[in-house]
């Protein structure tokens, strides 16, 4: 991996990564279905993680792909709940755009 990050370069993986964030942030801000929105925080969450592995390798440290592991290990446990509460409201309401859920804090 450390040859292919030489061949490459760390600044198209921090542009990537950039990149990546962006498109997850503008997704969290404009979209108005949730699952996009759930999918958008993966974006950026996916987007940290490509750069805890780049620099992990850049400095031949194991600790940012161990922490890297135990960040997915949560959004995979953070997504199942999340669509469990999303079926649910889908169950009661019918929909789930955000505007409809805005009611449902009493």
């Amino acid at each position: 991996m450390n040859n292919i990050l030489n061949q490459i370069g760390i600044e198209n993986f921090i542009f990537l990564s950039v990149i990546l964030f962006c498109i997850g942030v503008f997704g969290v801000l404009y979209r108005r279905n949730a699952i996009i929105v759930f999918m958008s925080i993966e974006i950026m969450l996916n987007a940290v993680n490509l750069l805890f592995v780049a620099f992990s390798t850049y400095h031949q440290d194991a600790q940012g792909q161990v922490f890297v592991f135990f960040s997915m290990a949560v959004a995979a446990a953070e997504v199942a709940v999340g669509l469990a509460i999303l079926v649910s409201i889908f169950r009661n309401l019918g929909s789930i755009t955000i505007d409809n859920l805005k009611n449902l804090k009493g």
